[in-house]
């Protein structure tokens, strides 16, 4: 394993302005998007949101099994952002970066836009522990505030740090690229988004890129 280019075992609350623990400012912007997460979830009533549905989500079945990979989600984001935080400070600022801007941009759209879907299947065809997860998820996740995904728009982000590190391996990266469309496929067979929620994640997720990386891309013209 490679060492740290952190030593946070000296990190304590009060020196999150020392500039070798300034970075982790950056995950401030989570303690936003959960106050605004929290307020739109219980003061936009579902009626007052608009469905969100195309033909796509009829030739889609619900499949319990992709649980799975909707579950990775939440150990993608969180095991990125610790290896970059661990091993990679100015890539951990530059997917958080990647993250809050879709963050912003998605709370303002369900603000502005109150949508939801109903996809859901009103019972399950099968009991099994995929569907006793699905019902769980359902439970706490409500279905508005879906269009964009930000499921889909956190996934890319992650791979767009992922595939610009020179230090990752390709058959990584590979494994990334097939993780974050097994991802974006899992939020559509477990009904939890319609297409439209992540072909709205893929047009967010080229903005924030053009965002981020911009100047990068700009440099990189210039010089060939």
């Amino acid at each position: 394993m490679p060492k740290p280019v952190v030593d946070y075992r000296g990190f304590r609350l009060n020196k999150l302005n020392d500039p070798r623990f300034s970075h982790l400012k950056y995950l401030l912007g989570w303690v936003g998007y959960f106050i605004l997460y929290f307020l739109t979830e219980n003061l936009i009533p579902a009626e007052k949101c608009h469905p969100m549905h195309c033909i796509v989500d009829d030739w889609i079945p619900f499949c319990e099994y992709f649980v799975i990979f909707y579950v990775f989600w939440y150990v993608l984001v969180a095991g990125s952002l610790l290896n970059y935080a661990l091993y990679d400070v100015e890539s951990f600022k530059k997917l958080q970066t990647f993250i809050i801007i879709t963050q912003v941009i998605a709370m303002a759209t369900y603000i502005l836009y109150p949508s939801r879907q109903d996809l859901r299947p009103e019972v399950f065809d099968r009991n099994n522990f995929f569907t006793w997860v699905m019902g769980i998820i359902y439970g706490f996740d409500t279905s508005t505030g879906v269009c964009p995904s930000l499921h889909v728009a956190y996934s890319l982000g992650i791979l767009s740090v992922c595939w610009k590190d020179g230090k990752l391996a390709m058959w990584k990266k590979l494994g990334i690229l097939l993780s974050v469309i097994l991802i974006a496929l899992a939020t559509m067979f477990v009904k939890q988004h319609s297409a439209v929620d992540v072909a709205a994640a893929l047009i967010l997720g080229l903005v924030t890129e053009a965002i981020v990386y911009g100047n990068d891309w700009i440099k990189k013209w210039k010089r060939s």
